[in-house]
C-alpha cells in the first residue's frame, strides 16, 4: 500500500462566506482500492467549539495530531494560528510525530490553516480551502460558487462536496457539515 494513497483518499473543505465558517467532509474510508466505510465522521471540534479541525490520512495519526493540536490549542488559549504554527514545529522534528501520515485542515472563525508534516502552515488567500483527493475538485466549485453566487456557506460546502463525489472515486456522497457558531464579545 502507498503511503500517499492514504493522504489523498478523501475530501475536506473548508468555506467562509458571509460571516460565517463551515467545514464539510465526506464519510468515506478506503483502504486501497476497497471502501471500509461509508459514514466515517472526519471533523472535530475543539477548544470550546470555537475551532473545526478536518483530517485526510491514516485514521490513527490523525487522531494523535488532533490531541497534539488540541493541548496546543489549550496552551495557546484557542490562538489557531500560534498552536498550528507549534504543531507544524512539533510534526516536522520530532522522530515520532514525523512518520504520521496525515493532513490537517484547521477553522476558526477568522482563519482557516492546512497544516502539514513537513512543517507547512498554508493559509490561503481565498476564503475556501480543502485537502484530499477530492480536495482540488471541491475547491474549484467552491471557489466559483462563492465569487459568481449569493449561496450562503453552508450550501456553497454542499454542492461543491456533491460535485467533488461525482468526480472523484475516493469522495462519496455521505456529506457531513459542521459550522463554527459566532462567538459573541461580552463586552459587545
Amino acid at each position: 500500500m502507498h503511503s500517499h494513497q492514504n493522504i489523498k483518499a478523501t475530501t475536506i473543505l473548508a468555506v467562509r462566506k458571509g460571516g460565517r465558517t463551515v467545514m464539510a467532509a465526506d464519510g468515506q474510508v478506503s483502504l486501497g482500492e476497497t471502501i471500509m466505510k461509508h459514514k466515517a465522521n472526519k471533523l472535530r471540534f475543539m477548544y470550546q467549539d470555537r475551532v473545526l479541525i478536518g483530517f485526510a490520512g491514516a485514521a490513527a495519526d490523525a487522531f494523535n495530531l488532533f490531541e497534539k493540536l488540541e493541548s496546543k490549542l489549550e496552551k495557546f488559549n484557542g490562538n489557531l494560528t500560534r498552536a498550528a504554527v507549534e504543531l507544524a514545529k512539533d510534526w516536522r522534528t520530532d522522530k515520532i510525530l514525523r512518520k504520521l501520515e496525515a493532513l490537517l485542515l484547521a477553522s476558526d472563525a477568522e482563519h482557516t490553516f492546512i497544516i502539514s508534516g513537513t512543517g507547512d502552515v498554508i493559509g490561503p488567500d481565498e476564503p475556501v480551502a480543502a485537502i484530499g483527493s477530492g480536495g482540488p475538485y471541491a475547491l474549484s466549485a467552491a471557489r466559483a460558487l462563492v465569487e459568481h453566487s449569493d449561496l450562503d456557506a453552508p450550501t456553497i460546502a454542499l454542492e461543491a462536496m456533491k460535485i467533488a463525489a461525482s468526480i472523484c472515486l475516493y469522495t462519496n456522497e455521505q456529506i457531513m457539515i459542521q459550522e463554527i457558531e459566532k462567538q459573541h464579545d461580552p463586552e459587545e
